[in-house]
């Protein structure tokens, strides 16, 4: 496939990583010279200095033969043009478009980006997918990660073991055994620095991340099986007031009137406006890094601190000194994956990495076969995958314990009429069903062709 990137930032950056690092064609626009030469010294891509919305210079990275653009300049207007231009001179089938500010996105304009008005396939907006992604990890404590898939009816959570875990040293098939009722299987284990796709005779360990795939419904009860008891935060403290921080403090007002939320704002004007616009949360003028800030927050009472800057030290740092000043939980918003490693030794009990969030939905669009949602973890190690089966994909129609299925690949869940299923050995995958999966980077392809449409379905 040959791909067209407008931007070579961080989220440009990490989509290019990925998508040449799977053979594609990959060509990369920016205006800047600097980070166009970093990324063609790094990468096997192609770099061109110009402007992303210049019919020229799309021409010259070869717009004419591109099969995607994806724009994701820090100017949303310039990607929204980009967009036009390749659909309108060079007929470039899919094209998306990341959309931060808000006010394109408001429910009043929600045809803006329709098919009627504008050549634009897919808008990302990554501070809203990153906002659903920070409440998702506040209603679930003890999850590292939760993401949602088949209409919201199925989740993958990412769960600790811990010393005490009361799953650990058992085989996962046993588990099934042992709670018949339940909709859950762990699909991946990430074990001292490698991930692995585990066998039913497998067991889990102390200090393993453990990928597991269960109905929605059950996630609360799984993750208690796994020792996680921790109760929901009632007192939360919000580092920034940005989209991001903003959205996410008035979806909580929204959903949650009880919880009580204090709002941190270096920006004196972004905390006056923010302070109108929400409810009850109070919003204090300072850095979350001044402990005088923190204390007048009430950090030591809060059951959670959420660092939401645009800066990842300040996040890091902010997260780390709120626990130490009493705070019982964090969750910092990082975008650097260097960083990220960095935080495995700090007291920080969850991150979140807003690039990984957009380059999961790009790759959605990038994956061959009826494929309708990814998420990678690990950096890209892994994806968890929700496709749907053909009638002529050769999961359909055969017991699971005749399935031939290709090494690091695991499915968790399948969705059918409303109704999640735990597959066992004698499941039958039907035309139409929607299968949540568990795929290593190097199985990625072999999914695809699982779910491949074949001329015959034609």
């Amino acid at each position: 496939m040959k791909v067209i990137i407008c931007g070579a930032g961080q989220v440009g950056y990490g989509i290019a990583e990925r998508l040449s690092q799977e053979d594609n064609d990959v060509s990369v626009i920016d205006t800047s010279a600097a980070l166009i030469n970093v990324i063609t010294d790094t990468l096997d891509v192609r770099g061109y200095v110009g402007h992303g919305a210049h019919p020229d210079v799309l021409s010259k990275a070869g717009a004419e033969q591109a099969d995607m653009i994806i724009a994701v300049t820090l100017y949303d207007e310039v990607n929204i043009v980009a967009c036009e231009v390749a659909h309108a001179l060079f007929s470039v089938p899919t094209k998306i478009a990341r959309i931060r500010a808000q006010s394109y996105l408001l429910p009043e304009y929600a045809d803006l980006f329709s098919s009627k008005n504008m050549s634009i396939d897919v808008t990302i907006s990554p501070e809203i997918e990153v906002g659903k992604m920070v409440l998702r990890r506040i209603s679930f404590p003890g999850a590292t990660d939760v993401v949602r898939f088949a209409d919201d009816n199925i989740a993958m959570v990412a769960i600790e073991c811990m010393e005490d875990c009361p799953v650990i040293n058992t085989p996962l098939e046993q588990l099934s055994q042992l709670f018949p009722d339940l909709i859950a299987t762990v699909v991946g284990i990430f074990r001292q620095g490698r991930l692995t796709v585990p066998r039913s005779a497998d067991q889990l360990q102390a200090g393993d991340l453990a990928y597991v795939i269960c109905q929605r419904d059950h996630t609360r009860r799984t993750l208690g099986l796994f020792g996680h008891e921790e109760q929901e935060a009632a007192r939360i403290v919000i580092a920034g007031a940005g989209n991001i921080g903003h959205y996410v403090a008035r979806r909580i007002e929204e959903m949650q009137p009880k919880t009580r939320i204090k709002i941190i704002e270096s920006d004196r004007e972004r905390a006056v406006t923010v302070s109108e616009q929400l409810r009850h949360a109070v919003v204090l003028h300072g850095s979350s890094l001044d402990q005088n800030i923190l204390q007048q927050a009430d950090i030591q009472d809060a059951d959670l601190m959420v660092t939401l800057t645009n800066n990842d030290q300040v996040n890091i740092l902010g997260a780390v000194m709120a626990k130490a000043l009493g705070c019982k939980s964090n969750l910092a918003l990082v975008n650097s994956s260097s960083l990220g490693e960095v935080t495995r030794s700090l007291n920080i009990d969850s991150l979140i990495n807003p690039r990984a969030v957009t380059i999961s939905r790009v790759l959605q669009h990038v994956r061959k076969g009826r494929i309708r949602s990814v998420y990678a973890v690990q950096n890209g190690a892994a994806e968890v995958i929700e496709a749907e089966a053909l009638e002529t994909s050769p999961l359909v129609g055969r017991p699971f314990r005749e399935l031939q299925m290709p090494a690091g690949i695991r499915i968790g869940a399948i969705y059918r009429n409303g109704t999640v299923i735990r597959p066992s050995g004698d499941t039958k995958i039907k035309a139409k069903d929607r299968v949540v999966l568990f795929s290593t980077a190097k199985s990625v392809k072999d999914v695809e062709q699982l779910f491949r449409v074949s001329i015959q379905y034609f």
